[in-house]
């Protein structure tokens, strides 16, 4: 084991002061504004570290600094994942400012903010709202100075009435049953998942697509299996598939066996969105979890992103396991590692492996010949695609509000010159009302399978929220975002970044300014090379190529390993801090 290090006390030398001057949040990231006061002959302030430490003298949160101006700092901590992939712990923590293994600070709180204190503190529901994960912030009036300090606390839903004698009785000799009532069905796949697993332990080289959101393979994870198997690798691994709409439709006890079966076969598991068995069924630490999300980079939030609106992942979830995720780009990836509450080093910027056949030329020119011959009203034309995204909580209630579209100022608008395809998500029930008299001009084309086909011949794009504007980019056309429901989409879930400067095109709040854009071609189309320059480090057909040699073969770039090993370093290090001299206070 790693000797501690004992860190020295040294605040009773007054060498410096640390206060607490402004909180915010940037959905799950603090941000404190801390200003710096030194005495004496100061030296070596980048060496300075912030860390949270709790009362019993251990260190759980090393603090990212940024200098803002002369002696004020920005302290950023993401409290869903600290650096270990874990939110930060429940308790309560001082803001200590160190240097080496010297205490030099103790952050106290700037008498400004006082009156406001409670307002800082924010809660982030998960579980359907029935639990969540509180962050307080408060003063110790113990000492004069007035420690700035926060509070982590777990909640769990709880009853209001006055609860009984015979009720608490009965709770006490009924918990024991439902518990495990409950879980049966959870200790009964963990223990087979095990076993299998040690039957299957020396089986190597054994590779796993899986996706729980569908019945086939698609997208990235297809991507990536035909490029292992064009690459010859299907000889030299074993390539498994499993394929299950899982998160919405229940499963039999056969399909759940075969999983755990292939599960514990394999070395290496791709996956493509949330897989809820792994909320609590947690793989082998020895089995490489790989996420291939198929988003590339829109607006919404997801994930831990999402905390405190509906659909919100528990601290402990499938997202906690991942090795890798991937990413278009080194600039986009730290969204990545919000939404999946791991360090951002782990997010690759591999590139999207379904757009591999997207940009090859021979494959684009085939599908433009196809979509012409399928949809013969577009030749000529200049094409229009529809194509926001569902409104309502999930699969099951997704729609989206059709009252919002003028189609017969939409239609006038179209005249000889363009027609508009109707491309709705895939969760929206309900087709789109086109009526007897807009046939010639409008065309729902919402069985279509591939919406990224329909961008090669696309004039332009009217989307709302939706990544399909990270593929469409890429056609450097115009893009414009119908976002009347904005300040509602946004409140109930969330963005992970401002919608205005990130969107690649005007903005508008209501159809009659989208038709003046559409009128007088106000695009604002400096905005897409903007948004190209930064999603994209490759722009190519390489994509999977690079997802199989940094994630199976080869592994990741050197920089990124170098980046991975000093984090896990910091982290080691963070552990063995030991603030026990603080006892002595």
């Amino acid at each position: 084991m790693d000797q501690m290090i004992k860190m020295k006390n040294r605040l009773s030398e007054n060498i410096m002061t640390a206060a607490v001057e402004a909180v915010a949040w940037e959905r799950v990231t603090m941000h404190l504004l801390v200003r710096l006061e030194f005495y004496g002959n100061f030296f070596d302030e980048d060496g300075l570290r912030f860390y949270a430490v709790d009362r019993c003298y251990h260190a759980r949160a090393l603090y990212q600094k940024k200098k803002e101006s002369d002696r004020l700092y920005r302290l950023s901590l993401n409290v869903s994942n600290t650096g270990d992939d874990r939110a930060l712990p429940v308790g309560s923590y001082f803001i200590y400012v160190c240097r080496q293994d010297e205490i030099l600070a103790k952050c106290s709180a700037a008498p400004e903010i006082l009156p406001d204190m409670e307002d800082f503190s924010r809660s982030f529901l998960h579980s359907n709202r029935e639990n969540g994960y509180l962050v307080n912030f408060f003063v110790s009036a113990e000492k004069e100075e007035l420690p700035f300090m926060l509070h982590v606390v777990h909640m769990k839903k709880e009853g209001m009435n006055q609860i009984r004698d015979r009720d608490i009785i009965f709770s006490i000799l009924k918990s024991p049953f439902m518990l495990l009532k409950k879980n049966a069905g959870k200790i009964y796949w963990r223990t087979y998942y095990k076993l299998k697993r040690k039957k299957y332990r020396n089986h190597k080289k054994t590779v796993l697509f899986m996706t729980e959101q569908s019945d086939t393979l698609g997208g990235n994870l297809a991507a990536v299996k035909k490029q292992m198997e064009k690459m010859g690798l299907a000889k030299e691994y074993e390539i498994m598939t499993s394929a299950r709409p899982a998160s919405y439709i229940p499963q039999t006890f056969g399909s759940t066996r075969r999983l755990l079966k292939k599960l514990a076969k394999a070395q290496t598991v791709y996956l493509d969105d949330h897989v809820p068995l792994f909320d609590w069924l947690f793989p082998d630490r020895k089995t490489k979890i790989i996420q291939l999300w198929h988003a590339g980079a829109g607006f919404k939030s997801a994930g831990y992103s999402r905390r405190g609106h509906l659909g919100a992942p528990a601290p402990v979830s499938c997202h906690r396991q991942y090795r890798y995720g991937i990413a278009g780009s080194r600039q986009i990836g730290i969204f990545f590692a919000e939404v999946f509450g791991i360090n951002e080093e782990r997010i690759l910027p591999t590139g999207m492996p379904r757009m591999d056949e997207y940009l090859d030329p021979a494959y684009r020119q085939q599908k433009e010949k196809e979509l012409y011959e399928l949809y013969p009203m577009c030749r000529g034309k200049k094409v229009i695609l529809f194509a926001p995204t569902y409104r309502g909580k999930n699969r099951k209630d997704a729609f989206y509000p059709y009252d919002r579209i003028d189609f017969d100022r939409l239609y006038r608008f179209c005249g000889e010159e363009y027609v508009v395809l109707f491309k709705m998500h895939p969760w929206v029930h309900d087709g789109v009302p086109i009526r007897l008299e807009h046939e010639d001009r409008f065309l729902d084309v919402g069985q279509y399978p591939d919406i990224n086909d329909l961008f090669y011949f696309t004039e332009i794009l009217i989307t709302d929220y939706s990544s399909n504007i990270f593929e469409y980019s890429l056609m450097r056309k115009p893009m414009l975002f119908f976002a009347f429901d904005k300040v509602s989409y946004s409140f109930s879930r969330g963005f992970h970044r401002d919608y205005e400067k990130s969107a690649p095109g005007k903005v508008c709040y209501d159809f009659d300014s989208l038709m003046t854009a559409l009128e007088t071609k106000d695009y604002e189309y400096e905005k897409v090379e903007k948004y190209i320059t930064g999603h994209f480090d490759h722009i190519d057909s390489d994509a999977s190529k690079r997802v199989l040699e940094w994630t199976l073969l080869s592994g990741p770039p050197k920089e990124i390993v170098k980046e991975i090993e000093m984090r896990e370093a910091e982290r080691k290090k963070m552990e063995r801090l030991d603030f026990t001299s603080l006892s002595e206070i």
